[in-house]
């Protein structure tokens, strides 16, 4: 069965990319591209580039709001990774009061117009919290009574072979009307991978005209201070002496200075933030390139990112990783084909 799929908040393609990769030895059972919709032209660009370069008008660059649904060909599977600002917990996390809380709703309209056999939704572990839980509780009722099964878990990507420590809610909801059910991926067969930083971004190394691979140019203050920052440290329980101590009120966010340990895998990637926020290299006195980055995002070296440095730096933290993306999709055609995968029970109830 070939599932054409549809795509919502499509951002770079990390989940695109995970689910055309998805292999499970049939090649009667495989996810394509029919089409994505995001409403940022660079992020745009990059999906055209790496996903769909023969298709590219496949790719509806518009605000969802203001997306005709009508026009788009039929599908059998939907992935909308609706957008995660409102639910965050580093920020105000609004949820529904925010303008980007009610968002989710259209993916649910896409479900009540295209009926496709399966969808996979993601969002940051925060939406659980947000209005104090019943945003998470409307969500799911929405998607539910849009006739679909819901099994809902939250992926610590770690655990699945990903070098960078990324927690993301995923619902995989299969339509009432199909007889199969699917299980969580298990974390077993990835125990063993070498998830570290230093293993990332060092094997195969990185070669230095690589796409988006420009270095980010720091200040003589930035590189004294990170001599004092000792690898996993940050800028606050680093010992730095006076003149280069940061003078933030308010919460101290952990990560803002804060060097990679090269044995564990990296904190989490994000896609925007001011000084000391860019993910700092464990031994050299810099930033990570965009294309590090994209290495702890299992994107692929030779997928090519549109546009500016910082608008790169912003596609690359928003997306799903690749290699995490891929693992669910692989256990969802196999739920479909009727191919045994070792599982375990969700963490999160629907």
């Amino acid at each position: 069965m070939i599932f054409r799929l549809g795509e919502l908040f499509c951002g770079p393609g990390g989940i695109a990319c995970g689910a055309l990769h998805a292999n499970i030895g049939r090649d009667d059972y495989r996810i394509e591209h029919a089409w994505a919709n995001d409403f940022d032209a660079d992020t745009c660009e990059t999906y055209r580039h790496n996903i769909c370069p023969m298709t590219p008008e496949s790719v509806i660059c518009e605000d969802v709001r203001k997306l005709d649904l009508s026009v788009l060909s039929p599908i059998e599977a939907l992935a909308f990774g609706f957008p995660c600002n409102d639910f965050s917990v580093v920020g105000e996390q609004r949820g529904f009061d925010g303008n980007y809380g009610p968002l989710y709703s259209y993916g649910v309209k896409a479900l009540r117009q295209f009926k496709p056999l399966w969808f996979l939704a993601e969002n940051v572990g925060g939406l659980r919290s947000a209005n104090e839980g019943k945003a998470f509780e409307k969500i799911l009722t929405d998607m539910r009574n849009s006739g679909y099964r819901l099994t809902v878990n939250l992926y610590r990507f770690e655990r699945y072979g990903v070098p960078q420590a990324r927690h993301r809610i995923i619902i995989v909801g299969i339509r009432d009307d199909q007889s199969v059910e699917f299980k969580v991926p298990s974390t077993e067969p990835y125990e063993k991978v070498d998830v570290s930083a230093r293993t990332a971004l060092t094997i195969p190394p990185i070669p230095r005209d690589a796409f988006n691979n420009e270095a980010t140019l720091q200040s003589a203050r930035v590189k004294e201070r990170l001599s004092y920052i000792k690898p996993g440290q940050n800028a606050f329980n680093a010992q730095l002496p006076e003149h280069l101590k940061l003078n933030i009120n308010g919460a101290r966010i952990s990560q803002i200075y804060k060097r990679l340990d090269p044995d564990k895998p990296a904190y989490t990637v994000t896609g925007s933030g001011g000084g000391g926020t860019h993910i700092y290299h464990w031994s050299e006195p810099r930033a990570l390139t965009n294309r590090e980055r994209a290495r702890l995002q299992t994107f692929p070296d030779d997928y090519m990112f549109k546009g500016k440095k910082e608008s790169v730096r912003r596609q690359i933290g928003m997306a799903v990783p690749v290699r995490g993306a891929q693992i669910i999709f692989e256990a969802i055609l196999k739920t479909f084909a009727g191919i045994p995968y070792l599982s375990m029970e969700p963490s999160l109830k629907d």
